[in-house]
């Protein structure tokens, strides 16, 4: 039983699978040809012809004629063959060497791959994402609803407060950051004020630089790019110093003399940034609007005076109580996602790595999340 002719001949020999019967009456498959892989991805019948045969026990393999054989047909003939060689068998030892190479690989499936549907294919493919996403926001409302907790005890305890550790939090997150802070936003706001005047010289509405400068910076730009910077400066300490802690065996010690991570480690660092961000936001908006006020005057001759007296009338007091209060928000997601990352590292260099890696990138992304929310619930809300 010949296979197929391909319209397309290959130099060397084509495949063959030929059948025959023994003196025994026995049924003998013989292979002959060329079995490479230029050779068996063309020819797909010969394929499918090896896989029906290969189920069956009683019969006689013949190798004799085949004059090349791959690591690839090598592969498509054990695994026809069920993932062992017959009984009964006959070919060169180069062959049956390289066929019994196959036994000695870990891991091998012994049958061949069934084709998958796309449906299977991305239940696969997304099962283990979707998963390790849902226990991470697990493992954040386990860790909130901790804190709410903490937060009762608190209350009733007011002398079991930490205050030491969240004043030493406010220095670092709050009082550390204000230099860069301050550099940033001055620069965000020259920027944004030179190219806003560029397009409003066009129209000749250079006067409407204040309202542009003051609604994006003090609403959005402000908060958002302090939230930014502190999720990528605090927020990473945050989980590194709780990652330290796990390979120095710190937490497995606090643990044993009986004190809990949440109350001594999670709250001061949640309720510090809750306090110091909406006091960042502010002060990277001043900043801001201090380098849009100086580079409006030298491009559009706006003056100090005009544009201080202007603001509070294009910007009306709400607009900074919203800034205020997503700020707040702000400073909560990412002292408690960088915590959540920190108590996730495991005690290995590798981990604690890719964690606080992990811990930067899901608060920033918290960050914008909570920011679009916010613009859709207060769009309304601030606009005189």
């Amino acid at each position: 039983m010949s296979s197929k002719t391909d319209p397309n001949p290959l130099p060397g020999q084509a495949l063959r699978l030929v059948e025959s019967r023994l003196e025994d009456g026995r049924v003998c498959v013989g292979l002959a040809g060329d079995w490479t892989l230029a050779r068996l991805l063309p020819d797909k019948d010969v394929l499918k012809k090896l896989q029906a045969l290969g189920d069956t026990p009683e019969l006689h393999w013949d190798l004799s004629a085949m004059a090349l054989l791959d690591s690839y047909a090598a592969l498509q003939i054990w695994q026809a063959w069920g993932g062992h060689l017959p009984v009964s068998i006959q070919g060169s030892r180069d062959h049956l060497r390289l066929l019994e190479h196959w036994q000695e690989v870990p891991g091998m499936v012994p049958v061949l791959t069934p084709r998958r549907s796309v449906a299977q294919i991305m239940e696969q493919t997304l099962n283990k994402p979707l998963r390790n996403f849902f226990g991470h926001v697990l493992s954040v409302l386990a860790l909130l609803g901790q804190l709410v907790l903490d937060f009762g005890y608190l209350l009733a305890n007011v002398r079991a407060i930490p205050w030491p550790d969240v004043i030493g939090t406010v220095y670092d997150t709050g009082v550390r950051a204000l230099g860069i802070t301050a550099l940033l936003g001055f620069l965000i706001g020259i920027v944004l004020s030179y190219l806003s005047a560029l397009q409003l010289q066009m129209f000749g509405g250079e006067i409407f630089i204040i309202n542009i400068l003051g609604m994006s910076i003090i609403r959005e730009l402000g908060p958002l790019l302090a939230a930014i910077l502190v999720a990528g400066r605090s927020g990473s300490a945050m989980t590194a110093q709780i990652g330290i802690m796990r390979v120095t065996e710190e937490l497995d010690a606090l643990s044993a003399m009986g004190i809990s991570h949440s109350l001594r480690l999670v709250l001061p660092k949640v309720t510090a940034l809750a306090v110091v961000l909406p006091l960042l936001a502010v002060w990277t908006s001043a900043a801001a609007l201090l380098g849009g006020i100086l580079s409006a005057q030298g491009i559009l001759d706006i003056s100090y005076r005009q544009f201080l007296f202007k603001l509070p009338e294009v910007v009306p007091l709400s607009n900074l109580l919203i800034a205020l209060l997503k700020s707040t928000v702000f400073g909560f997601c990412i002292a408690l996602i960088a915590c959540h990352f920190g108590f996730k590292i495991k005690p290995n260099t590798e981990s604690l790595g890719n964690e606080t890696t992990n811990s930067v990138v899901a608060a920033i992304t918290a960050v914008i999340m909570m920011d679009a929310v916010f613009a859709i619930l207060f769009m309304a809300v601030g606009f005189s």
